[in-house]
């Protein structure tokens, strides 16, 4: 039999952390000694099944992230539940079966690696569905307020990046055996850079003896950036701030127009980012996996600015719980955490507790885990015709003369099951059917 060596990534654009954790991978693979001969690719699996609203995900998170933040934490909670993932999930794959087979076998994986938590039940249902020969592994890119559509039973394993995510999962459901907390996928060019902090300043030609602070808001530039940095500025005149807007171009242009000293220095998207790190004493940036699990690879201590949506909540006292930085919405309490964390006693103890708080190796450790699955034969399954399973509380069963009971799936007293099962407060009102209507 020839050698297994094809893997897939599967992920979505809805933010910039899935690609990023599955770049992280790739590059740990591409440095590890035993992966010579692999053949890596990524697809965007979401859009890929064409289904509505799925194909324009991307697009839809941004507006939902941002311009309708209460309306995307409703739809977490709405779907945050096991039978409910599951028979959305069905229902949606349903109909998307067919495209996702063509996205999968297009590419002949050996093992998929997803990274997107709504990809993991298509990847598993067209697995058995169409007697896919490969294997499949989760990587949770979340920390610790994990939805439950991240565990999923058909998974060969699930990489939680931390413990408490590893807990998290457990409770959830899945397998004591199919969980292994092996740390966040952080690229591995943050591992790799030891440089100190006057060594990178020097390396970016920036002062090397004033206090440092990064302000970043994600890749797309989102915060109220330009409001801070006109207050630390204020606040601290001679401090070095790098600010970095990502691929907001109006809002670098905004900020150089402010006609800063030289010694405030305006980026926009950066792939340097682990030198601005090294160079910085304090991170100031919003609760995103990615960006946070960087700098606390980087043992640079945190400043969380905001949580976008209720996945990130957890990650905020996963920082401060263990005093690794803090917590501030508003300005001038940030302003605050920034001036505390300027004191040298107290910068010295967070940096000291830094020293073990997560695996500066993640990305290599699960690198090692891919490897170990790539080995081991895909799981036997029988090819067989995908039906949704459907929660007995959302059923509505008949039996008409003695005849075997039959299942009603989608009608209103249905709706009406589910809504006051989760306890809702979505309500609508029955219309009386019209005869006859021309």
């Amino acid at each position: 039999m020839s050698r297994r060596n094809r893997i897939l990534f599967a992920i979505s654009d809805t933010g910039g952390g899935h690609r990023s954790g599955a770049a992280a991978l790739h590059a740990a693979l591409l440095q590890h000694p035993d992966a010579h001969g692999l053949e890596y690719s990524t697809i965007d699996l979401i859009t890929s099944t064409g289904l509505p609203l799925l194909r324009n995900a991307p697009g839809l998170y941004d507006n939902l992230s941002t311009r309708w933040l209460p309306l995307w934490d409703l739809l977490y909670q709405l779907t945050n539940g096991r039978r409910r993932v599951d028979t959305i999930s069905e229902i949606a794959y349903l109909s998307a079966q067919r495209n996702i087979r063509r996205a999968i076998d297009a590419y002949k994986p050996d093992l998929v690696v997803s990274v997107h938590p709504l990809a993991n039940r298509f990847i598993g249902h067209a697995r058995r569905t169409f007697n896919m020969q490969f294997r499949f592994i989760t990587v949770v890119t979340d920390l610790v307020s994990l939805h439950t559509a991240w565990g999923d039973l058909d998974a060969d394993l699930c990489v939680a990046p931390t413990q408490e995510g590893a807990d998290v999962l457990l409770k959830q459901g899945m397998p004591k055996d199919k969980v292994v907390y092996a740390g966040f996928p952080v690229h591995p060019k943050f591992t790799a850079c030891t440089l100190t902090d006057r060594e990178s300043r020097q390396l970016l030609a920036v002062d090397v003896d004033r206090f440092t602070v990064l302000l970043t808001a994600g890749g797309v530039g989102s915060g109220r950036l330009r409001e801070l940095v006109v207050a630390l500025h204020t606040a601290h005149p001679d401090m070095q701030l790098f600010v970095v807007t990502g691929r907001n171009a109006a809002l670098r242009t905004e900020l150089q127009r402010l006609n800063m000293p030289a010694h405030v220095h305006i980026y926009g998207f950066v792939d340097n980012m682990e030198q601005l790190m090294a160079a910085s004493d304090v991170v100031v940036t919003k609760a995103g996996p990615g960006t946070l699990m960087e700098a606390l690879v980087m043992r640079r201590p945190v400043v969380i600015t905001e949580a976008v949506g209720m996945q990130e909540q957890g990650n905020i006292a996963f920082v401060v719980d263990r005093g690794l930085g803090a917590y501030s919405k508003r300005i001038p309490e940030i302003v605050a955490a920034v001036t505390a964390l300027r004191d040298p006693v107290v910068h010295s103890a967070t940096i000291a507790r830094l020293a073990d708080a997560v695996p500066r190796d993640g990305a290599k450790r699960i690198a090692d885990i891919i490897l170990a699955q790539l080995a081991l034969d895909p799981p036997v399954t029988s090819k067989r015709t995908f039906m949704p399973t459907v929660p007995h509380w959302l059923r509505r069963r008949e039996a008409i003369d003695g005849a075997p009971r039959r299942v009603r799936l989608l009608n209103l007293d249905m709706l009406e099951r589910l809504r006051r099962h989760g306890g809702l407060s979505v309500s609508w009102s029955r219309r009386a059917r019209r005869k006859n209507r021309k």
